[in-house]
């Protein structure tokens, strides 16, 4: 019986301590300078199929950034060319203030001078892609368009 016993109370203890959570899903942080690399842009009008249309960058817009800082504030760096004679050039500086929810997936982000929120959804972050989706407000109630940025994390 002790033996019986000494058995059971061995395995209790091999089950209590053999779990563990090596399975767990790997989670990368959003913080970091991403370079853009594409985009595509879904409009859906009530009633009718999505219409998604894809932005291939040239080299030039793919040396803009998006930073994220850990202060919950980032800056959106878009490149063009300007030009007869294209030159590669900073077009915009744009500051933004974010909150992002890793549970669900979600972010807020907040630009600077610009009165609505872009609410919008991570799709993909690993340790270099990340892909964004912001909502962009219409004119019509009845159309919605989706914003997603294809991106590569820069390393540091």
């Amino acid at each position: 019986m002790k033996k019986l016993a000494l058995l059971f109370a061995g395995l209790s203890l091999f089950v209590a301590t053999g779990c563990n959570d090596d399975d767990k899903e790997m989670e990368y942080p959003l913080v970091g300078v991403w370079q853009p690399l594409k985009e595509v842009v879904t409009t859906v009008e009530t009633g009718e199929d999505p219409v998604s249309d894809l932005i291939t960058y040239t080299d030039c817009q793919k040396e803009g950034r998006w930073r994220f800082n850990s202060e919950a504030t980032g800056k959106v760096t878009t490149n063009g060319e300007i030009g007869t004679t294209p030159q590669c050039t900073i077009l915009s500086d744009q500051n933004f203030t974010y909150t992002y929810d890793r549970s669900a997936k979600t972010i807020v982000i907040k630009f600077q001078g610009i009165v609505e929120p872009s609410n919008g959804k991570i799709i993909t972050l690993d340790d270099t892609t990340l892909n964004l989706s912001l909502r962009e407000e219409t004119q019509d109630p009845t159309v919605y368009k989706t914003r997603t940025y294809t991106m590569r994390r820069i390393p540091q």
